[in-house]
Protein backbone atom coordinates (compact mmCIF):
# COMPACT_ATOMS: atom_id res chain seq x y z
CA UNK A 1 0.00 0.00 0.00
CA UNK A 2 2.48 2.59 0.90
CA UNK A 3 4.28 1.56 -2.29
CA UNK A 4 1.19 2.71 -4.47
CA UNK A 5 0.75 5.90 -2.26
CA UNK A 6 4.30 6.65 -3.29
CA UNK A 7 3.73 6.16 -6.65
CA UNK A 8 0.39 8.40 -6.82
CA UNK A 9 2.30 11.27 -5.31
CA UNK A 10 4.88 10.68 -7.68
CA UNK A 11 2.71 11.14 -10.40
CA UNK A 12 0.28 13.85 -8.96
CA UNK A 13 3.08 16.02 -8.36
CA UNK A 14 4.89 15.60 -11.64
CA UNK A 15 1.50 16.12 -13.40
CA UNK A 16 0.73 19.24 -11.08
CA UNK A 17 3.84 20.89 -11.90
CA UNK A 18 3.92 20.34 -15.75
CA UNK A 19 0.44 21.75 -16.00
CA UNK A 20 1.36 24.70 -14.08
CA UNK A 21 4.62 25.36 -15.96
CA UNK A 22 2.87 24.91 -19.34
CA UNK A 23 0.48 27.51 -18.64
CA UNK A 24 2.57 30.21 -17.37
CA UNK A 25 3.87 31.83 -20.69
CA UNK A 26 7.02 32.71 -19.68
CA UNK A 27 8.48 29.79 -18.50
CA UNK A 28 6.38 28.01 -21.74
CA UNK A 29 8.64 30.09 -24.27
CA UNK A 30 11.70 30.00 -22.35
CA UNK A 31 12.05 26.30 -22.36
CA UNK A 32 10.80 25.52 -26.26
CA UNK A 33 13.37 23.59 -28.05
CA UNK A 34 13.44 21.68 -31.27
CA UNK A 35 13.92 17.76 -31.35
CA UNK A 36 15.68 15.56 -33.86
CA UNK A 37 12.58 15.35 -36.09
CA UNK A 38 12.59 19.02 -35.75
CA UNK A 39 9.57 19.28 -34.24
CA UNK A 40 9.15 22.07 -31.31
CA UNK A 41 8.96 20.43 -27.67
CA UNK A 42 9.08 21.76 -24.19
CA UNK A 43 11.38 21.01 -21.51
CA UNK A 44 9.21 21.60 -19.10
CA UNK A 45 9.01 17.44 -18.56
CA UNK A 46 12.52 17.93 -16.97
CA UNK A 47 11.55 19.90 -13.95
CA UNK A 48 8.29 18.17 -13.53
CA UNK A 49 9.54 14.70 -13.76
CA UNK A 50 12.66 15.87 -11.38
CA UNK A 51 9.80 17.66 -8.45
CA UNK A 52 7.45 14.93 -8.73
CA UNK A 53 9.77 12.08 -8.42
CA UNK A 54 11.88 13.79 -5.65
CA UNK A 55 8.75 14.16 -3.73
CA UNK A 56 7.36 10.48 -4.59
CA UNK A 57 10.64 9.11 -3.53
CA UNK A 58 10.82 11.17 -0.18
CA UNK A 59 7.42 10.24 0.61
CA UNK A 60 8.13 6.26 -0.10
CA UNK A 61 11.32 6.42 1.91
CA UNK A 62 11.40 3.99 5.11
CA UNK A 63 12.89 6.34 7.16
CA UNK A 64 13.99 10.02 7.79
CA UNK A 65 17.28 9.71 6.38
CA UNK A 66 16.54 7.70 2.84
CA UNK A 67 14.19 10.51 2.84
CA UNK A 68 16.42 13.38 2.92
CA UNK A 69 18.34 11.92 0.54
CA UNK A 70 16.17 11.27 -1.98
CA UNK A 71 15.24 15.27 -1.95
CA UNK A 72 19.39 16.26 -1.82
CA UNK A 73 19.70 13.52 -4.81
CA UNK A 74 16.57 14.69 -6.45
CA UNK A 75 16.05 18.79 -5.80
CA UNK A 76 20.10 19.03 -7.03
CA UNK A 77 20.63 16.80 -9.56
CA UNK A 78 17.50 18.11 -11.23
CA UNK A 79 18.51 21.55 -10.78
CA UNK A 80 22.26 21.50 -12.36
CA UNK A 81 20.39 19.42 -14.71
CA UNK A 82 18.24 22.36 -15.74
CA UNK A 83 20.93 25.10 -15.57
CA UNK A 84 23.18 22.76 -18.17
CA UNK A 85 20.04 22.67 -20.30
CA UNK A 86 19.23 26.43 -20.06
CA UNK A 87 22.59 27.80 -20.31
CA UNK A 88 24.43 25.19 -22.34
CA UNK A 89 22.73 25.71 -25.90
CA UNK A 90 24.97 29.01 -25.74
CA UNK A 91 27.36 28.85 -28.68
CA UNK A 92 30.16 29.31 -26.44
CA UNK A 93 29.15 26.42 -24.13
CA UNK A 94 28.82 23.74 -26.97
CA UNK A 95 32.54 23.76 -27.77
CA UNK A 96 33.31 21.48 -24.65
CA UNK A 97 32.23 17.75 -25.14
CA UNK A 98 32.09 15.24 -22.56
CA UNK A 99 34.27 15.04 -19.64
CA UNK A 100 37.49 16.02 -20.83
CA UNK A 101 36.35 19.01 -23.02
CA UNK A 102 34.21 20.58 -19.46
CA UNK A 103 38.10 20.20 -18.21
CA UNK A 104 39.70 21.48 -21.35
CA UNK A 105 37.75 24.50 -20.99
CA UNK A 106 38.79 24.57 -17.11
CA UNK A 107 42.28 25.03 -17.75
CA UNK A 108 41.52 27.51 -19.93
CA UNK A 109 39.71 29.64 -16.96
CA UNK A 110 36.00 28.42 -18.24
CA UNK A 111 33.79 26.76 -16.02
CA UNK A 112 30.77 24.85 -18.34
CA UNK A 113 27.50 24.22 -17.49
CA UNK A 114 28.40 20.93 -18.37
CA UNK A 115 31.06 21.18 -15.60
CA UNK A 116 28.92 22.42 -12.89
CA UNK A 117 26.24 19.42 -13.66
CA UNK A 118 28.69 17.54 -13.49
CA UNK A 119 30.53 18.42 -10.33
CA UNK A 120 26.43 19.02 -8.50
CA UNK A 121 25.77 15.46 -9.53
CA UNK A 122 28.50 14.01 -7.79
CA UNK A 123 28.89 15.95 -4.81
CA UNK A 124 24.61 15.17 -4.42
CA UNK A 125 25.56 12.21 -4.48
CA UNK A 126 28.29 11.67 -2.11
CA UNK A 127 26.02 13.71 0.52
CA UNK A 128 22.84 11.30 -0.57
CA UNK A 129 25.10 8.58 -0.22
CA UNK A 130 26.38 9.52 3.70
CA UNK A 131 22.29 10.47 4.33
CA UNK A 132 22.04 6.60 3.64
CA UNK A 133 24.60 5.48 5.27
CA UNK A 134 25.96 2.38 6.40
CA UNK A 135 25.75 -0.34 8.88
CA UNK A 136 28.97 -1.40 9.00
CA UNK A 137 31.39 -0.63 12.24
CA UNK A 138 34.81 0.17 10.94
CA UNK A 139 35.65 3.80 9.86
CA UNK A 140 37.00 2.12 6.87
CA UNK A 141 33.96 0.15 5.92
CA UNK A 142 31.27 3.29 5.98
CA UNK A 143 33.62 5.35 4.34
CA UNK A 144 33.30 2.64 1.26
CA UNK A 145 30.07 1.73 1.62
CA UNK A 146 29.36 5.87 1.53
CA UNK A 147 31.91 6.29 -1.74
CA UNK A 148 30.44 2.73 -3.38
CA UNK A 149 27.07 4.62 -3.18
CA UNK A 150 27.98 8.05 -4.10
CA UNK A 151 29.31 6.35 -7.25
CA UNK A 152 26.33 4.62 -8.04
CA UNK A 153 23.77 7.59 -7.80
CA UNK A 154 26.13 9.83 -9.53
CA UNK A 155 26.84 7.05 -12.13
CA UNK A 156 23.21 6.38 -12.62
CA UNK A 157 22.03 9.93 -13.33
CA UNK A 158 24.57 10.23 -15.86
CA UNK A 159 23.61 6.46 -17.66
CA UNK A 160 20.03 7.47 -17.64
CA UNK A 161 21.00 10.62 -19.29
CA UNK A 162 23.09 8.91 -21.74
CA UNK A 163 19.85 7.47 -22.59
CA UNK A 164 18.10 10.58 -23.31
CA UNK A 165 18.48 10.63 -26.83
CA UNK A 166 15.16 9.29 -28.55
CA UNK A 167 10.90 9.92 -26.97
CA UNK A 168 10.29 7.73 -24.33
CA UNK A 169 13.78 5.85 -23.65
CA UNK A 170 14.93 7.02 -20.89
CA UNK A 171 11.69 6.49 -18.97
CA UNK A 172 11.33 2.98 -20.41
CA UNK A 173 14.91 2.39 -19.22
CA UNK A 174 13.99 3.93 -15.59
CA UNK A 175 11.22 1.44 -15.40
CA UNK A 176 13.09 -1.34 -16.77
CA UNK A 177 16.06 -0.47 -13.58
CA UNK A 178 13.66 0.61 -11.06
CA UNK A 179 10.74 -2.39 -10.98
CA UNK A 180 13.40 -4.94 -10.02
CA UNK A 181 14.84 -2.54 -7.53
CA UNK A 182 11.38 -2.02 -5.93
CA UNK A 183 10.47 -0.11 -2.45
CA UNK A 184 8.66 3.30 -2.08
CA UNK A 185 12.23 5.32 -3.26
CA UNK A 186 12.05 3.75 -6.39
CA UNK A 187 8.02 3.36 -6.75
CA UNK A 188 7.79 7.26 -6.26
CA UNK A 189 10.77 7.86 -8.86
CA UNK A 190 9.02 5.50 -11.27
CA UNK A 191 4.99 7.56 -10.66
CA UNK A 192 6.49 10.75 -11.74
CA UNK A 193 8.11 9.68 -15.00
CA UNK A 194 5.75 7.18 -16.12
CA UNK A 195 3.11 10.18 -15.79
CA UNK A 196 5.34 11.76 -17.87
CA UNK A 197 5.78 9.22 -20.97
CA UNK A 198 2.75 10.00 -22.65
CA UNK A 199 3.64 13.38 -23.51
CA UNK A 200 7.39 12.10 -23.95
CA UNK A 201 6.37 9.91 -26.43
CA UNK A 202 4.04 12.14 -28.54
CA UNK A 203 7.14 14.86 -28.81
CA UNK A 204 5.36 17.12 -26.65
CA UNK A 205 7.90 17.70 -23.88
CA UNK A 206 11.45 16.29 -23.68
CA UNK A 207 13.08 15.71 -20.09
CA UNK A 208 16.42 17.06 -20.55
CA UNK A 209 19.16 16.51 -18.13
CA UNK A 210 17.22 18.00 -15.65
CA UNK A 211 14.42 14.94 -15.84
CA UNK A 212 17.11 12.30 -16.56
CA UNK A 213 19.72 13.39 -14.32
CA UNK A 214 17.04 13.27 -11.17
CA UNK A 215 15.43 10.30 -12.60
CA UNK A 216 19.01 8.27 -12.53
CA UNK A 217 20.02 9.76 -9.17
CA UNK A 218 16.73 9.07 -7.27
CA UNK A 219 16.87 5.41 -8.45
CA UNK A 220 20.81 5.40 -7.55
CA UNK A 221 19.67 6.73 -4.04
CA UNK A 222 16.99 3.14 -3.97
CA UNK A 223 19.52 0.76 -5.02
CA UNK A 224 21.70 2.22 -2.53
CA UNK A 225 18.99 2.22 0.06
CA UNK A 226 18.87 -1.49 -0.60
CA UNK A 227 22.07 -2.71 -0.97
CA UNK A 228 25.23 -3.27 1.09
CA UNK A 229 29.08 -3.44 -0.07
CA UNK A 230 28.47 -6.35 -2.55
CA UNK A 231 25.47 -4.51 -4.44
CA UNK A 232 26.91 -1.21 -4.39
CA UNK A 233 30.11 -2.81 -5.90
CA UNK A 234 28.30 -4.98 -8.70
CA UNK A 235 26.04 -1.76 -10.12
CA UNK A 236 29.18 0.96 -10.03
CA UNK A 237 31.52 -1.53 -11.72
CA UNK A 238 28.30 -2.56 -14.55
CA UNK A 239 27.68 1.50 -14.69
CA UNK A 240 30.86 2.40 -15.33
CA UNK A 241 31.35 -0.57 -18.19
CA UNK A 242 28.15 1.14 -19.74
CA UNK A 243 29.28 4.50 -19.95
CA UNK A 244 33.08 3.55 -20.68
CA UNK A 245 31.35 1.64 -23.59
CA UNK A 246 28.93 4.84 -24.61
CA UNK A 247 32.15 6.46 -25.59
CA UNK A 248 33.36 4.04 -28.43
CA UNK A 249 29.38 2.71 -29.61
CA UNK A 250 26.55 4.29 -30.02
CA UNK A 251 23.54 3.37 -27.88
CA UNK A 252 21.02 4.50 -30.59
CA UNK A 253 22.75 2.25 -33.24
CA UNK A 254 22.78 -0.94 -30.99
CA UNK A 255 19.48 -0.07 -30.26
CA UNK A 256 18.69 0.20 -34.21
CA UNK A 257 20.67 -3.10 -35.10
CA UNK A 258 18.82 -4.99 -32.89
CA UNK A 259 15.23 -5.96 -33.59
CA UNK A 260 13.76 -6.60 -30.71
CA UNK A 261 15.42 -3.44 -28.80
CA UNK A 262 14.42 -1.34 -31.94
CA UNK A 263 10.63 -2.24 -31.29
CA UNK A 264 10.77 -1.74 -27.97
CA UNK A 265 12.37 1.48 -27.96
CA UNK A 266 9.67 2.64 -30.77
CA UNK A 267 6.59 1.08 -28.66
CA UNK A 268 4.27 3.88 -27.89
CA UNK A 269 6.25 6.61 -30.26
CA UNK A 270 4.70 9.10 -32.55
CA UNK A 271 5.66 8.02 -36.06
CA UNK A 272 7.77 10.08 -37.69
Amino acid sequence: MAVLRSFGVGASVARATLGWIRRDPTYAAMLERTNFHGRTVSLAGGPALAAGATVGAAAGARNARTAAAAVTAGMVSGSVGLYDDMVGNRPEQKTAKGFAGHLGALREGRVTSGLVKIAGVGAAGLAASALIGSKRTSLLGRSADVLLGAGVIAGMANFVNLLDLRPGRAIKAGVAIGAPIGGGVAAGTLGAATAMLPEDLGEEIMLGDAGANAMGALLGVALTSRTGMGGRFVALAALAALTAASEKVSYTKVIQDTPWLRRLDELGRRPA
